[in-house]
């Protein structure tokens, strides 16, 4: 299962590079539609391997031990109950399935005002896990966490790429482009203080 599959990408890099069977999940009915339309514009031999379904990951519409893996790429921080949604991966994966995804991560529960406004309601996320709490809570459910890695300063690097580019356009739409290089500077900040990490993390039930 590739639990948030948006348009489909992933799933059927998947499917060419492996041969396996994958179900794309995604609570957007336009990016199901979406990945979708653009499976029938594939080779049959990788079209017929891909599925999608629109739901919740909250409410994942499958069997107990229906798939043999789980990835997820910056889908879960998305999930209001991220304690449900890991729930239910883990009883949706068969013994000693595979759970591999990447999340964000709040450091600290002391975050300033302007990390408030410039990355968590900008981002419209909120999550009670830091690095070591998710691994906790895996646990809890009953994961083995394989592999655990904090690429928070791979994040901070990508948002210093990102204010570059946006400054270097800033004379295009002065006002637009301002913004963002000023939003991406306090993504910055807020990675450097400890108020917003990145984590993957690689589990087995």
């Amino acid at each position: 299962m590739d639990l948030g599959c948006g348009n489909g990408n992933t799933a059927a890099w998947l499917c060419k590079n492996t041969g396996c069977r994958v179900t794309g999940v995604d609570l957007s009915g336009v990016r199901i539609n979406n990945a979708i339309a653009a499976a029938k514009e594939l080779p049959t031999e990788t079209s017929s391997l891909l599925v999608f379904e629109k739901a919740s990951a909250t409410e994942l519409p499958y069997e107990e031990a229906f798939f043999t893996h789980v990835w997820s790429q910056a889908t879960i921080y998305h999930v209001h109950d991220k304690q449900q949604a890991l729930e239910q991966v883990y009883r949706t994966l068969e013994p000693n399935g595979l759970f591999v995804f990447d999340d964000l991560t709040k450091p600290k529960s002391d975050i300033s005002p302007t990390a408030r406004q410039y990355v968590y309601e900008r981002l419209l996320f909120d999550t009670p896990f830091s690095f070591s709490t998710y691994q906790d809570a895996l646990q809890g459910i009953g994961f083995q966490v394989s592999e655990a890695h904090d690429l928070s300063p791979y994040l901070k690097q990508s948002y210093q790429c990102l204010d570059q580019m946006a400054q270097a356009r800033s004379e295009e739409k002065a006002d637009k482009f301002e913004q963002l290089s000023y939003s991406y500077q306090q993504m910055v900040q807020a990675i450097d203080n400890q108020e917003l990490g990145w984590a993957m993390y690689i589990c087995r039930k």
